[in-house]
């Protein structure tokens, strides 16, 4: 791999890995004396290779990072702009990025437009999951990115460059969607050291074509936590939840059928949920499937019971656990 050193005035200089052409990782760490205040950030911008889904998650001890940092147009990139913050970074980049301009095209036109690049750090990913990072010279340290095979990951205020190393590995090596591997890495971020100056607020931004609820947007994803002592652990959460009630990702091998053995278990659980007040027969009628619709309704698990006679394996396990917890 190339290597090149930085130095200048009142900075250490740093032998730092540049990126070869198989996309393996590399990474830039400056350092300079600090000379303001800023928010603290880490973040990853990502591409998933496998559906095509482009996202950005982010923590900061700053209110509603969630607001600011994150960009990302399905089918264009994804934008992480922090340090001292240039939002515009976001709207432009996206618009540069749908112009056709690649990762590195796009980065090296925002920065040379901006004179107070060296205050800035910024990372981009673009359809093709080419990745560029810009981190300035006057970010505060700990500061850097690293950059691997279709994602970025950069901080600045951080306590070492274990976080960014931490979190490239957490999201190589875990299983599941962007989503899954783009909350791996914030929490091992965040178990490195994460922020030096602690904790306060966590995003995450996954977009995809026809994503969003009901297929009318491409917001697939878009959770903030913007004030919180635990910000990623409230994040993950929140996204619980949400996958739930507004996502389609589990196996097609947890649909059941809901046969005689499954109709005495909703029975069971609904009836102490106080949802049924019939016998417990194992017959699924019109009662039954009453209580049902209610529980779901209720719930707001509508998108998950669109096939009739099935039911999803997590759907089960929810009602079990809250009349488990009942104290009906």
């Amino acid at each position: 791999m190339s290597k090149r050193a930085i130095s200048g005035p009142s900075r250490t200089s740093l032998t730092v890995r540049g990126t070869n052409a198989k996309g393996q990782r590399s990474s830039t760490i400056l350092r300079s004396r600090p000379r303001y205040s800023a928010p603290s950030t880490f973040s990853i911008v990502a591409f998933d290779r496998a559906n095509r889904d482009l996202g950005v998650a982010v923590e900061s001890k700053f209110p509603a990072v969630g607001v600011i940092v994150p960009w990302a147009e399905a089918k264009v990139g994804a934008i992480a702009t922090q340090a001292m913050i240039n939002v515009s970074y976001g709207p432009n980049g996206l618009k540069l990025l749908q112009d056709g301009l690649s990762a590195d095209e796009t980065l090296r036109r925002l920065v040379a437009g901006d004179l107070q690049r060296e205050t800035r750090q910024a990372a981009v990913v673009d359809r093709d999951g080419h990745v560029a990072a810009h981190t300035g010279k006057e970010c505060l340290e700990w500061k850097g990115h690293l950059s691997g095979d279709g994602y970025s990951c950069q901080g600045n205020i951080l306590t070492s460059s274990k976080v960014l190393e931490s979190m490239a590995e957490a999201y190589e090596e875990t299983k599941g969607d962007l989503i899954d591997r783009l909350l791996a890495a914030l929490t091992a971020g965040q178990a490195a050291g994460g922020d030096r100056r602690g904790q306060q607020s966590a995003a995450i931004l996954v977009v995809r074509e026809n994503g969003g609820y009901g297929g009318y947007s491409d917001r697939y994803l878009d959770l903030r936590v913007d004030d919180h002592s635990s910000p990623i652990e409230e994040l993950k959460r929140v996204f619980r939840n949400y996958d739930m009630t507004m996502l389609s990702r589990e196996d097609p091998r947890n649909l059941f059928m809901i046969d005689r053995n499954i109709t005495v278990t909703i029975q069971r659980n609904l009836k102490k949920l106080g949802f049924y007040a019939g016998e417990v027969t194992g017959d699924l009628d019109a009662l039954t499937k009453k209580a049902l619709d209610d529980f779901v309704n209720i719930n707001n698990f509508e998108d998950r019971m669109r096939q009739e006679g099935k039911i999803w394996k997590s759907v089960l396990d929810y009602m079990g656990q809250q009349a488990k917890t009942s104290s009906g």
